[in-house]
């Protein structure tokens, strides 16, 4: 399995997986109230999200 998430600022790297699906998460946004996108990682078998992951304060960019 590739890094699926990366820092830009320290190269801390993350392997994201679904634990239901044993899936590698896809990269995605969430729009919020008034707009806003939220960076997620979602499972593209059952669509579970969550908050991308977070490194030196920022969210990680995906690989992918």
């Amino acid at each position: 399995m590739k890094n699926t998430y990366a820092c830009e600022k320290c190269g801390m790297s993350v392997n994201a997986q679904c634990g239901k699906c044993n899936i590698p998460l896809e990269n995605d946004f969430l729009t919020i109230n008034g707009g806003e996108k939220v960076q997620i990682s979602k499972c593209p078998s059952c669509e579970g999200k969550i908050k991308s992951p977070l490194c030196c304060g920022e969210d990680m960019s995906c690989a992918a």
